[in-house]
Order: structure tokens, then sequence, then C-alpha cells
């Protein structure tokens, strides 16, 4: 039986994969009350915590999970990204404080788990010119762990949508000869929406005011703004007619034929729509989480936006599966 304790756990699409990897989960910190009536409601059995990392993260932690350093098996979650102070040209932990990184390094520093999983945007790879993620891999270094990282594509193990995450997986230095981890090899197959979209259970979901309505009735399934009159386009676009770029996201209704973009935190913003490939209208709260590969019967709590919110902000549950069941087979001795 190997364990797991998860920060910044949002409504527990991480939480969900890791845990069909086979990990048996010691606790989840999570500040958003409306996320952690969702864990609860779903897994009444898990220890969920609802508040803010920095009032756990000081606490004798061997004590409060009931295990002792060294022997937790796992530690995830993906902090959200924030620039660092650069205090000191170390670039350690100190540059780390006041950002809440710093207290998913003190989570790894105090209890050494045998394996991590660090997930987070893309990205992070550039945030502040490289800066931050070099002092992230730095203090994880500090802290006695070898560094594998890679970014992978949601839609290359078994999610219908067009998602990268970059994936940082560490394993304890006086370990390194045990244990081997591989990522998870893209599979043949990469499902489309015509995949998730049948017989999706009703729920909630916004609608489009009767102008956009009309609007989008224009656009054909796989278009966007440039698939109708110019003038209508102009017209509804106004300022964001003379911005540069492809602007491929405004008035974009998407075809069953290709997997989902990037599922979104609100259902309906003018420069990234996702319309419905064949009803006029955003997805609902159940299309997006099929979209994020959540199982029919996991259910969301609070207000409807609050439900988009918790659906857009989680990591795909298949991605999250296929990482964390290369890490179980890794922590076996299996890779």
């Amino acid at each position: 039986m190997f364990t797991t304790i998860e920060l910044f756990v949002g409504a527990g699409g991480m939480a969900l994969g890791v845990e069909k990897a086979g990990f048996t989960t010691l606790g989840l910190i999570e500040i958003d009350k409306d996320a952690c009536a969702t864990l609860r409601e779903n897994r009444p059995g898990w220890n969920v915590v609802n508040d803010d990392i920095a009032n756990i993260s000081g606490l004798d932690l061997e004590e409060y999970f009931n295990i002792k350093k060294g022997n937790l098996d796992l530690l995830s979650g993906g902090a959200p990204c924030q620039a660092f102070s650069y205090a000191g040209k170390r670039l350690g932990l100190e540059d780390a404080r006041g950002t809440l990184f710093y207290h998913y390094a003190v989570f790894l520093e105090k209890l050494q788990p045998k394996m991590f999983l660090f997930e987070n945007v893309k990205g992070l790879l550039t945030h502040d010119k490289g800066k931050t993620y070099k002092t992230i891999l730095n203090i994880f270094e500090e802290a006695g762990y070898d560094i594998q990282k890679q970014v992978l594509n949601a839609w290359d193990y078994g999610v219908a949508q067009k998602r990268e995450r970059l994936i940082t997986i560490g394993i304890r230095k006086d370990l390194k000869e045990q244990v081997n981890y591989e990522f998870p090899e893209p599979h043949e197959y990469k499902p489309v929406l015509r995949d998730v979209l049948q017989n999706v259970p009703k729920s909630h979901g916004v609608l489009y005011g009767e102008n956009k309505r009309k609007i989008f009735e224009l656009v054909p399934a796989g278009g966007y703004w440039r698939d109708i009159d110019p003038e209508i386009a102009k017209n509804y676009m106004k300022s964001c007619w003379d911005m540069s770029g492809g602007r491929t996201g405004i008035l974009r209704r998407l075809s069953m034929d290709e997997p989902s973009l990037t599922v979104l935190t609100t259902p309906s913003q003018k420069q990234t729509e996702r319309c419905h490939p064949l009803e006029t209208r955003p997805f609902t709260v159940r299309e997006n989480a099929r979209c994020q590969s959540f199982p029919d019967n996991w259910i969301f709590c609070g207000s409807v936006m609050s439900q988009y919110k918790q659906v857009g902000n989680a990591v795909p549950v298949n991605l999250a599966y296929e990482v964390a069941y290369n890490i179980y087979e890794a922590l076996e001795g299996k890779i």
C-alpha cells in the first residue's frame, strides 16, 4: 500500500487519478470551501483539510498526518505560479517565501517523501525569463531529490482536450538506485469531442445573450470569426478587430471531430470562446467535466460558476492517472 498527501487539491482531478493508480490518500489540503465540499461529497472517507496551506505547513506534519518523516510515498500537487523575490544569490527556499510554492517546499523538506509529483502550467518554464522554475528546481535538489521534467499534453493520454501541463517528478536521492521513473508513453488513439459528448448527463450551464447567439448561429463547426460576414464579425469584435495575431479564439465553435481546446474556468470569454459543436451555447458543467475525463458520478458542489471554475482548474483525471500509475510502478521497482 503506497500513501500520498496532496496539496492545492481543487475539485480532485489529480487526486482521483492518483487514487485510481492505487495510492491511499492520507490527506488533501484545499482552501476553497466549494472544492472541499465536492471532495467530501464524493469521498467521505478522505481526510480533507479546508484551510490555508500556510496554516498547516508550519505544524508538526509527522504528528498531523500520523506518518514518520521519510515514510510517505508520494507528495503531489501544483502550486499557482508566482514570481519569487530572488533575495539571495543562492536561489533557494528563502527566495520562495511569500509564495504558495514555498509551502509545498516546506512539506517536502519536513516529510521527505520517497517521490513527489509537481504539476503546473507549461508557462512556468518561461515565467520571469525562466528564473522562477530554475529556483524551484534548485529548491527540489536542495531538499534531496533527483528531478525529471516533461511537458505532457492531456490529449495524448485518453483526454478529449488539448491541455499541456509541465510535470516535474522527484525521486529521493537515497532511492535513486532502486526507483526508476519513466514518463507515460502517448496513446495511439487520441479522443475527440465525438467520443465524449454522447449521452452526457443533464447539468447546469449558461446561455449566450440573444445577440451573441444569433451571431454564433452563423459560425460553422470548427470555424471562427473569419468564417462569417466580415462586417458582422467586425461589429462583434470591436477593438479586437485591430489586434494582431490570429485571434482564433474569438467566435470559435468547436467540431465533433477535434478535441476540446483547454477547458477554462468560465463558460464564456470573448477571446477564448468554446461554443458547442452542434448547439449554439457554451458547454455545460458536465460536458466540461467529460472533456476533463471526470467520471459522470463525480458530483460538483457550489454555485454554477463555482462548478465551472472547479472543473476548469482541475488536472485531467486520465492524465493524472497515467503519470501516477508509472510512479506506483516505479515505487514497486517494476520500471
